[in-house]
């Protein structure tokens, strides 16, 4: 069966009686590329545990199997139970986890399914869930890699740098945890139903080891304040945070004008000022 034809496909679900949910986020690869080449991008072995998220009908799945030692798959709807004990019927090294991975102690489910095999993410992530999904990986912390397939401006977010239209919070909890990579893009016309909106697949090589010496809760807390209003120059920003006069003393001991705005700052300038404010 060609889990990417959107013949067969159509089939299959009606067969299910699947009906597709906007709520879940839920649009399916309809070309066999794609899965074939975030697969191969992934660079997975025998010693690779992957884990994915909304397999959907299974086609990442099965490229993701043909190379793994095993694959873990969480899948929230139900309804497709019937769909994947039948695409992926044979394939004695994937487990299917019928949950919300949000509720999952992942830590838990990767030493029991997982043992003894790296750790690795590798998904077509569903728009809706895209960001506390993601957040969840990072914070974890239990994983080598991710690999990621996600709506275009959100694979711009995690990618930006400082200056550019796209940097916000996102961008720096992304790069907090990882070292992230924009591989390639998906038009809509590769899904079923068709999204209006262009994706992109993203490979986030996660750090062992935080990217400045910071406390996080500060840096976090800086980061924040920077953009909850884009608009605000960070020394009014940050008068929520530790007061005016605390902002600006430690604007000036890390050189930075009393009128800059936070998204002129690097992950780095980020850093120093927590250690600033905290030491004021």
């Amino acid at each position: 069966m060609d889990l990417c034809d959107y013949g067969q496909m159509r089939a299959l679900l009606a067969d299910a009686g699947f009906h597709f949910s906007k709520t879940k986020g839920q649009n399916f690869l309809t070309a066999a590329w794609v899965p074939e080449r975030i697969a191969a991008e992934a660079g997975l072995g025998p010693a690779d545990g992957v884990v994915e998220i909304g397999p959907g009908v299974g086609c990442l799945t099965e490229q993701l199997a043909r190379r793994a030692g095993r694959v873990l798959a969480y899948e929230v709807d139900g309804a497709l139970r019937p769909v994947l004990a039948r695409t992926l019927a044979g394939l004695d090294n994937v487990e299917v986890v019928f949950a919300d991975v949000m509720g999952r102690d992942l830590a838990a489910d990767l030493a029991a399914m997982l043992p003894g095999l790296r750790w690795s993410v590798c998904a077509n992530l569903p728009y809706s869930i895209t960001t506390p999904v993601l957040t969840r990986l990072y914070q974890a912390r239990c994983f080598e890699s991710i690999l990621v397939m996600v709506q275009r401006e959100v694979a711009l977010r995690m990618c930006a740098g400082a200056g550019s239209a796209d940097y916000g919070a996102f961008s720096l909890l992304t790069q907090w945890y990882a070292q992230p990579e924009l591989l390639f893009e998906v038009g809509p016309e590769c899904f079923m139903p068709r999204p209006k909106v262009r994706s992109a697949v993203v490979r986030l090589a996660m750090r062992r080891t935080p990217p400045a010496e910071v406390d996080e809760g500060a840096f976090f807390r800086v980061v924040r304040a920077a953009f909850n209003q884009r608009r605000k120059t960070l020394i009014n920003a940050l008068e929520g945070v530790c007061g005016r006069e605390r902002a600006a003393k430690a604007l000036a001991a890390c050189g930075l004008d009393s009128r800059v705005r936070g998204e002129a700052l690097t992950l780095a300038q980020f850093a120093a000022l927590a250690n600033e404010i905290g030491n004021n």
